[in-house]
């Protein structure tokens, strides 16, 4: 089988991103688009184009039946979700199918357990991978929460089953704090994602944030292509990720990919997705957090790292074909970083959207960038404020972060306000280059 007409159902640089793959693979492509976004680049790339809607994503890019309309009318016989907005989306993904158009994503049966984290972390401590021991709140009474919390020992991390993207979460370092905060965290959650429910874990003090990138098919073949660490960040959204993570040893790096696929073949796994850790700098022991079922915005650090289109892996898993990769033609070169480059006020951290007066992206040797701007596109403050991803490779970090940091200083966003001044603070300061740092190092240092 193979897939004449694809349908995406995202917009900014996923949205190229997914088309430029297929066209690669002689597929026709369908963008959806607001009314905001009109002049947006997937529109013009895309073979053919329907606006869904209003500015505002509940009334386009989350408008399940609009999405629907949209495939049915272009005769789209498959629907790529890109990340975020539907691409975890169960009921999406079930009616979709009703409507004979396939959902480019995993089986319906992993998509809903590894999208529930206290499902997927029952199911972690089911393949015997490595899980903090979770309270599950929902269950349990007043007086035994904080009898467990008080067993655990603070600090601890309340989160919603739910939740996603740092959404969700909360840090307690107090146990006078634990029950306001769940009652907080559970209407919360409830108006957030439908579900409140909640589990408390172990707060790790000094971790590292690594994950795995794997590929399974519809045949049980499951393959990894290595890890990324994502410790940069802030709020729990990521900032600058790069792989290899330099601070695995070789004996553990196996560990945690094997771990990651041991987890795959559980759920039955069939799609392009991402087992995602914490590491333990103090013990060296890493914890299953979570599996993202879809694609990654970090995605082309293992693209650039191992010459593998993960997006055109996806598209022809979904349409039937068997993964012709094995685990031993997958080959690492290079150190590669990537930054995401947000239209963000560098002092505030708040949106900067607006009219782009003039754009330059960097290039040269060992040079990526996935955007979707250009000169007089206006970024919308409607949607997520990353216009950009600069991903740099070269044969070592050190010459790595140099050829980033000269990217950086060639790229140009004229009109708004970006966060590239605080990629090459992180970038020149001593402990990363030390890779001497945790989670908390934007917040302690930057």
């Amino acid at each position: 089988m193979k897939f004449k007409k694809v349908l995406i159902a995202n917009r900014g640089e996923i949205a190229i991103r997914v088309l430029r793959s297929c066209k690669e693979l002689g597929i026709e492509t369908v963008a959806v688009y607001s009314q905001e976004d009109e002049n947006s680049l997937h529109v013009k790339l895309a073979d053919e184009s329907v606006c869904i809607g209003p500015a505002k994503s509940i009334h386009s890019y989350l408008n399940y039946h609009a999405i629907l309309s949209a495939a049915e009318i272009t005769g789209a016989d498959a629907i790529h979700p890109g990340y975020g907005f539907l691409s975890e989306n169960v009921e999406f993904a079930k009616m979709s199918q009703k409507c004979g158009i396939e959902f480019i994503g995993p089986n319906l049966e992993s998509l809903e357990k590894m999208g529930s984290k206290i499902e997927s972390k029952k199911i972690a401590q089911d393949a015997d991978v490595p899980t903090l021991k979770p309270i599950y709140v929902n269950d349990l009474s007043d007086e035994k929460i904080l009898s467990e919390v008080t067993k655990m020992g603070m600090p601890v991390l309340i989160k919603a089953s739910a939740g996603g993207g740092g959404r969700g979460m909360r840090r307690i370092d107090n146990i006078d704090d634990v029950l306001k905060t769940i009652e907080i965290l559970k209407q919360e959650s409830k108006l957030a994602f439908g579900d409140d429910s909640l589990f408390i874990e172990k707060f790790i003090q000094n971790p590292r944030h690594i994950e795995i990138q794997i590929l399974g098919d519809k045949f049980g073949n499951i393959i990894h292509l290595g890890e990324r660490d994502c410790t940069i960040q802030r709020r729990y959204q990521k900032i600058v990720e790069e792989s290899p993570s330099p601070v695995l040893r070789d004996e553990v790096r196996t560990q945690m990919c094997d771990s990651a696929i041991k987890l795959a073949h559980k759920v039955k796994y069939d799609s392009a997705g991402t087992v995602e850790f914490l590491y333990d700098l103090d013990t060296e022991q890493f914890y299953f957090m979570e599996m993202n079922t879809r694609i990654q915005v970090e995605h082309p650090v293992t693209e650039q790292r191992t010459a593998v289109d993960l997006i055109s892996q996806q598209i022809q898993i979904a349409a039937g074909a068997k993964l012709l990769l094995k685990q031993t033609d997958i080959k690492y070169q290079n150190h590669v970083i990537e930054c995401r480059i947000n239209a963000e006020d560098p002092t505030t951290s708040m949106p900067s959207p607006g009219l782009i007066t003039h754009y330059h992206r960097p290039g040269g040797m060992g040079v990526r960038v996935d955007d979707y701007i250009y000169t007089g596109y206006r970024v919308s403050p409607h949607y997520d404020s990353m216009i950009s991803k600069i991903i740099i490779s070269a044969p070592t970090r050190e010459e790595c972060i140099t050829r980033t940091l000269r990217a950086l200083d060639e790229t140009v966003v004229g009109g708004i306000k970006t966060n590239i001044d605080l990629h090459k603070k992180i970038l020149n300061h001593e402990d990363f280059r030390a890779n001497s740092y945790n989670t908390n190092f934007l917040a302690e240092k930057c």
